[in-house]
C-alpha cells in the first residue's frame, strides 16, 4: 500500500465548517491513508468556534485573518499570504476547500500557485447571475476552474460543470454533506443552549425560523422583507417568529429598528448551529435569503419561503420544498399566508423528496480520494438525486 498522503483541508466560516465537519470527521477515520490537517483562516471568529466544537474538531493552525470592518479586498490579501506560506511549508499531497467563500477562493489559488491537486467540494453551483449572490456566484466559478477534482453535490450541478465544458471524469456526483451534518445533528430530546428557544419550542402554536443577512439585499428589499414578515406576525396571533440576527451591523439596524417590540417577534443573537438544526426540525415554515437553509429545510420537510431573487440550488424549487418568493413585500406576504392558511399547499410542499442527499456525502468523498491515491480499488455508487440518474460512473 502506499505511504499516508497529507491532506490539507482548508475553510473560514461557519458554513463551510458545518459542511466541511462531517467529512474531516470521516478523513479522521482513516488515519492508515491520509494525515489530515485542519486550516481556518478565521474570516468569521466566534461562529467559526462554535461549529468547530460541534464536530470535535481542533483546528492545525489559524490564521486569525478576521479584523473589524474587514472587505473582501482584506480578507482575500490577508488570506492568500497566510495560506502561501502555510501551503509552502507544509506541501500538503492534495488540498480540500469547499463551496464558494473568500476563503475557497484563495484557497483554491494558492493550491493552483504550488500546483497541488484541489478538490472542491459543493462545486458546480449556479444562479447565472454575476451579483446575485453576491460574490458566491463569481467565487465558486473561479474555484471550480482550478479543481482538479469536483465533487457535484447534484446531478444538476454535474450538468452545470458539464456545459461549461469540464470534464465528466473528473466530477462526482456525491450529495450534500450540509445533509449529513443536519441529519447527525437533530435529535428529538434536544435541550438547546439558548434557554428561551427551549421555553418557546414548548408554547402552543406554529413557530415560523427567519434568517436575513445577503449583502444584495441589504437597502430596500431588506427593508420589505421586515415589512411582510411583520405583518404575517399580526395576522397570525397564533404564529412565533424566531429570528437569531446576523452580526452585521446593518442588518442588525433594519432588523431592530422595523421588527422590535412585537409580542410574537422574538429577535436573538446568533445562536449554534446544532440549536439551529433544532430549531429548523421544529418549526412550521421557515423564511429566509440563505443558500444552506436550502438545503436543510427538505431534511426536515419543512416549507422554505425564500426571499430571494435567484437560486444557485433550483433542485429544491423543482420539486416544490422551496419557493422562490423574490424580495418584494406583497409576494412574500402571500405565499407565507397561504402557506399558513391552506393545507393542500402546505402539504404539497412539506412532503416532497429531498434533492439534495441521503447522507452518505462525506463517505462518498473520501472514498473518492481513497480510489484517487489507490488506497481502494472502486468508486462509491453516487448520489442519484431525482432530476437524473446519475449511475455508477463506468
Amino acid at each position: 500500500m502506499s505511504e499516508r498522503k497529507k491532506i490539507m483541508v482548508i475553510f473560514g466560516t461557519r458554513p463551510e465548517a458545518t459542511k466541511l465537519g462531517p467529512v474531516v470527521q470521516e478523513l479522521k477515520k482513516h488515519t492508515e491513508w491520509f494525515k489530515t490537517k485542519v486550516v481556518v483562516t478565521g474570516q468569521h471568529q466566534e461562529q467559526l468556534y462554535q461549529a468547530l466544537s460541534h464536530f470535535d474538531i481542533q483546528p492545525d493552525v489559524d490564521l486569525a485573518i478576521m479584523k473589524e470592518n474587514q472587505t473582501l479586498a482584506d480578507i482575500t490579501s490577508a488570506a492568500i499570504t497566510g495560506l502561501d506560506a502555510m501551503i509552502a511549508e507544509d506541501r500538503p499531497d492534495f488540498i480540500l476547500i469547499h463551496g464558494d467563500t473568500q476563503t475557497a477562493v484563495c484557497g483554491g489559488m494558492v493550491a493552483f500557485f504550488h500546483k497541488i491537486p484541489v478538490g472542491h467540494v459543493e462545486a458546480g453551483l449556479r444562479s447565472h447571475n454575476k451579483y446575485s449572490p453576491w460574490p458566491e456566484e463569481i467565487n465558486r466559478r473561479i474555484v471550480d476552474v482550478v479543481t482538479d477534482i469536483s465533487f457535484a453535490p447534484t446531478p444538476v450541478s454535474r450538468d452545470n460543470l458539464l456545459k461549461e465544458g469540464y470534464n465528466d471524469k473528473d466530477i462526482y456526483v456525491t450529495g450534500q454533506t450540509a445533509v449529513d451534518a443536519a441529519i447527525a445533528t437533530n435529535c428529538t430530546s434536544y435541550i438547546f443552549n439558548e434557554d428561551i428557544l427551549n421555553r418557546l419550542v414548548k408554547q402552543p402554536g406554529r413557530i415560523i425560523t427567519v434568517t436575513v443577512h445577503r449583502k444584495e439585499n441589504y437597502g430596500a428589499p431588506m427593508q420589505r422583507m421586515f415589512r411582510a414578515i411583520r405583518r404575517i406576525a399580526d395576522e397570525h396571533p397564533d404564529v412565533s417568529i424566531i429570528y437569531p440576527v446576523h452580526l452585521s451591523p446593518t442588518v442588525r439596524e433594519a432588523a431592530f429598528g422595523m421588527l422590535w417590540g412585537h409580542e410574537r417577534i422574538h429577535l436573538l443573537d446568533p445562536i449554534e448551529y446544532s440549536d439551529m438544526i433544532n430549531l429548523l426540525a421544529r418549526s412550521f415554515l421557515v423564511m429566509s435569503d440563505s443558500g444552506g437553509l436550502q438545503e436543510e429545510t427538505p431534511v426536515f420537510h419543512k416549507p422554505l419561503v425564500l426571499m430571494r431573487d435567484t437560486t444557485e440550488r433550483p433542485e429544491a424549487v423543482a420539486v416544490h420544498a422551496v419557493y422562490l418568493a423574490g424580495t418584494e413585500e406583497e409576494a412574500i406576504h402571500e405565499i407565507t399566508s397561504r402557506l399558513l392558511t391552506d393545507k393542500n399547499i402546505y402539504h404539497s410542499m412539506s412532503n416532497t423528496v429531498n434533492p439534495f442527499g441521503d447522507g452518505l456525502a462525506s463517505k462518498r468523498i473520501v472514498q473518492i480520494i481513497a480510489c484517487h491515491f489507490g488506497f481502494v480499488p472502486e468508486l462509491p455508487d453516487e448520489f442519484q438525486g431525482h432530476l437524473a440518474a446519475a449511475g455508477k460512473r463506468e
